[in-house]
């Protein structure tokens, strides 16, 4: 086989801080002392996320609705959940605290799920502490694993430790409340051990009371890094495999402190492919950019959707609609192949497992706006083939090696416009996916010197055989994922 992958050892060492290593040359470039990301059970490498914004899951916007759904969520071999933030929500109205995404909503809608009043207690719309353990308890009981997000870099103006702790934020010389250019809210201040014992303290609570398996943490780069390592051992100690997921990209996090780190640049890079601005190969120029940057066995969050890509991408700049829409269902479900079958951590949103493409947004809610997302697509052919394909995606994830823990190896093609060709390699075992990223019919070599096994998995694609070389014919946005002898 003939396999390709580039390091910049300059790009490494400027973002690591660490010493050079030696080069090893067989045909990849190799680094023999490249920093370890601290360890991952095999558990979590199979995680599979599922995200929820509790306030439009459902119409009812509660955990009692949303924990009728759980067998819904175990049938698409999903096997973590994501709750956005369902802690009390600020309602302060003075529109000074809003952000800008909450004032364009058009809702009025004083409360925003990033945004936190109370870290301790449940947001009386969505219900009760007791319901939020109730919902954890059946999803383990279902045999799913649920995370929370914190939301600990600002709060509310009116958070309910102010009053009695006014130096839990930061402030302007003043004393005046600061706040942030970002999004108008009051930041924590984490100079102040007293706000960081509190934070720490929810973690644990969350772990202890509610049964929280892990933590997704909002804008976490922005918050030292030093505290995520010391809230790390803490919750650990409760519960050894928590999955601790971070919404940033700083280099050293994966280190101590986190399994995984989020891919802006991933997800802009599936945006721009689909919609053809960009050749295919951008994939795989982020995905080196990204193995030079992060320790050797990082992982790395593969998603298009989420809260914000959902409420985002109605905006005018991409047409008024949901990529869904955008790219269409086919071509949604060739970005769900590459998200679940390159290194990293796939992640749904709500409604991507039935080809949701309602206009839903993170500011509405059953009071404001009422843009949930939409059930009835498990009705439709579009739905239950999505549904379908998730199912079979998700199993064929966990059950081989290769897609869950091996390394990738980029391969070569005749087609590099439009044609992501890549191997999953684990123990010698390997898996060839290959994903027309375009709505044309593309015919192709593909450059690697193997024989072809089992075929998993496909739609619109086939291989042939050859020399050196296969010969791979696709229908526009057909893929193909098989094992190679």
């Amino acid at each position: 086989m003939t396999y390709t992958r580039h390091i910049s050892i300059i790009t490494l060492f400027l973002l690591l801080g660490f010493a050079p290593g030696m080069l090893l040359s067989n045909g990849n470039a190799e680094q023999l002392e490249k920093p370890k990301a601290r360890a991952m059970s095999d558990s979590l490498k199979k995680s599979i996320l599922y995200q929820i914004l509790l306030p439009i899951f459902t119409t009812e916007g509660t955990f009692k609705k949303a924990q009728e759904m759980i067998p819904h969520i175990k049938a698409t071999g999903i096997n973590t959940i994501y709750l956005c933030p369902f802690v009390e929500y600020d309602d302060d109205t003075d529109r000074s605290f809003w952000s800008r995404r909450q004032m364009m909503s058009g809702f009025d809608n004083p409360k925003n799920p990033y945004r936190i009043k109370d870290y301790f207690n449940v947001d009386p719309q969505i219900g009760t502490n007791d319901d939020a353990k109730a919902f954890v308890d059946a999803a383990h009981k279902a045999g799913l694993k649920v995370i929370f997000d914190l939301v600990y870099f600002h709060c509310g103006p009116k958070a309910v430790f102010i009053k009695d702790n006014p130096d839990f934020i930061v402030r302007n010389e003043d004393g005046s409340v600061f706040i942030n250019n970002l999004w108008y809210f009051p930041e924590l201040n984490f100079k102040n051990p007293k706000l960081r014992e509190y934070l720490i303290s929810n973690m644990e609570y969350f772990v202890k009371e509610l049964g929280a398996d892990g933590f997704r943490m909002d804008v976490a780069s922005s918050v030292p890094l030093d505290f995520w390592e010391e809230a790390n051992i803490r919750v650990s100690k409760i519960k050894p495999d928590l999955l601790m997921l971070s919404e940033g990209h700083n280099a050293k996090e994966q280190l101590k402190a986190f399994d995984a780190n989020y891919s802006f640049g991933w997800k802009t890079a599936l945006i721009d492919v689909f919609y053809g601005k960009k050749p295919a190969t951008q994939l795989r120029k982020i995905w080196t950019k990204e193995f030079e940057k992060y320790p050797s066995g990082a992982h790395i969050l593969r998603n298009l959707d989420n809260h914000d890509v959902a409420t985002d991408s109605l905006a005018s700049k991409n047409g008024g609609m949901r990529y869904e829409k955008a790219f269409g269902h086919r071509g949604m479900d060739a970005v769900s192949v590459l998200n679940f079958c390159i290194d990293g951590i796939p992640l749904l949103f709500m409604g991507n497992e039935f080809a949701d493409e309602s206009p839903v947004n993170m500011f509405a809610d059953r009071n404001h706006g009422r843009t949930f997302i939409a059930w009835e697509n498990l009705l439709t052919k579009d739905g239950q083939d999505r549904m379908a394909l998730i199912k079979k995606l998700s199993d064929l994830r966990v059950s081989n090696a290769p897609l869950w823990k091996g390394e990738t190896q980029w391969i070569e093609n005749s087609a590099p416009e439009n044609l992501c060709t890549f191997v999953r390699d684990s123990d010698g075992e390997k898996i060839l996916v290959c994903v027309n990223t375009s709505n044309k019919k593309i015919d192709a070599d593909i450059s690697i010197d193997a024989k072809l096994g089992e075929t998993l998995l496909k739609y619109c694609g086939e291989l042939k055989g050859g020399e050196k070389i296969l010969k791979a014919s696709f229908e526009p946005y057909g893929w193909i994922i098989t094992k190679l002898k």
